[in-house]
This record gives C-alpha cells, sequence and structure tokens, in this order.
C-alpha cells in the first residue's frame, strides 16, 4: 500500500509540477477557466496526498482482518485501526533496525499487525515479490522459553492464563505442543488466538523486529464491533 501511494504521490506531483510551468510560460492556456478548474483539483489532491501519506506512514493505518486467525477477538472483516508510532518510527520504505521517538516496546499481549515474513510467504509469492501484512499477538520477547503443553502456553516455565484462546481440535500435534525454544534478540513469537487455524510462529519461526509494522487498537468497523482493543 505505502509503494502504491508513492507511486501515486509522483505522478501526482508531476502533473502539478507542470501544470505550475504552464502557468507560469503558456498564459493563454493558463487563462482557460477548464485550466483553472483542473489545477485547483491537483492542488487539492496533491495536498490531501501529503497528509494521507504522513498519516499513513508515521501515525494511524487501517488494516482488514482478513481471516479467522484471531478468532474471536478479531473476526474476519473486521475493520481496525494500527497504532504506527507507539513501538518507533521508522524512515518510509526503510527495513532497518533503527527505530525513532518509541514510546514503549513490544509487550506480551499486544496484538500486532507486521509484514508476513519471507519463511512465511510461499515459493510463488517470494519470487514474485508480493508482500501481505499479518496480525497475531505477541506471545513472547527476546529471552523468553517458550513452550506449549497440551494446548497450555509456558513463557519461562509458567503457565500463561489465555482467556481470548480458542482451541478444539484435540488431535492437532502441531497445535497441541510445541517447543521448547528460546527467543533470540530481536525477534518476537507471534501466535493466533484460533490456534487451530493460525499459521504462525509455531510454523514459520520467531519474527524478527524489522517487519513490524504497529499495534492494533480498535475496532471501528462495523459499529457494532467498536471497540478498544
Amino acid at each position: 500500500m505505502e509503494e502504491r501511494l508513492f507511486i501515486i504521490g509522483c505522478i501526482i506531483l508531476l502533473i502539478n509540477i507542470s501544470m505550475i510551468l504552464i502557468r507560469k510560460y503558456y498564459k493563454p492556456i493558463s487563462s482557460n477557466k477548464l485550466f483553472k478548474d483542473i489545477y485547483s483539483w491537483v492542488d487539492a489532491g496533491w495536498t490531501s496526498l501529503i497528509a494521507s501519506a504522513f498519516i499513513m506512514f508515521f501515525l494511524i493505518q487501517a488494516f482488514k482482518i482478513p481471516s479467522g486467525s484471531m478468532n474471536n477477538t478479531l473476526i474476519e472483516g473486521d475493520h481496525i485501526f494500527v497504532n504506527k508510532f507507539i513501538y518507533g518510527i521508522r524512515r518510509p520504505f526503510h527495513q532497518t533496525g533503527k527505530r525513532y521517538i518509541k514510546i514503549q516496546n513490544i509487550k506480551r499481549g499486544d496484538i500486532v499487525v507486521f509484514q508476513c515474513p519471507p519463511k512465511a510467504m510461499t515459493v510463488f509469492e517470494r519470487s514474485t515479490g508480493i508482500t501481505k501484512d499479518f496480525i497475531k499477538r505477541c506471545v513472547g520477547i527476546a529471552g523468553d522459553t517458550i513452550e506449549i503443553k497440551n494446548n497450555k502456553l509456558f513463557v519461562n516455565g509458567k503457565l500463561i492464563y489465555e482467556p481470548y484462546v480458542i482451541s478444539i481440535n484435540e488431535n492437532h500435534a502441531e497445535c497441541n505442543n510445541f517447543g521448547p525454544i528460546v527467543i533470540p534478540q530481536g525477534h518476537y513469537m507471534m501466535l493466533g488466538d484460533n490456534r487451530d487455524v493460525s499459521f504462525d510462529s509455531r510454523f514459520w519461526g520467531t519474527l524478527p523486529d524489522k517487519y513490524i509494522k504497529g499495534k492494533a487498537f480498535c475496532i471501528y468497523w462495523p459499529i457494532s464491533r467498536w471497540r478498544l482493543l
């Protein structure tokens, strides 16, 4: 989405520059009412795009839940807002480890939106350069020992109470038992609340920090499901 917005912005900028040059050097054309109307729309569009880009890159992003992996916390079709600055701001289009103006670190229990890591993509998706976003709950941070035994999550040997988790398939071995593993520095353990159907860190490994986009903070649509997360 960010790349498409950038391309659209470049196109509108070029159109805007062209029309500014026409206004300056081709007076007969620039005095035409149709030209003035088009210029007004392009100028307003450029201003709106700058504001939208700033919000999307640095502040808040809208996100639609694509699957049932977070049921019943988030259901397919929910529209949410994602806080992109709470974990720190990155430079647009740069996946580096450096963040600026960090408000808080990622905590266990946070619902996090992140770019799908390469290990979670098919060979075809990797070859075409496609990007997509996932949303999961962070259950472990760097240094934690994570283990799942008989559908129960243990962090550093302590049983974690997870009232939001759905798990109904008693014979799903990959869901019922996992680990133990120690989360390396700069990584997180991400699991879906609907454990039986979630494609998460149990299958593709811990998540590097560079893929983190932000923290989900509210459902805004449908109205009947509006709430803070």
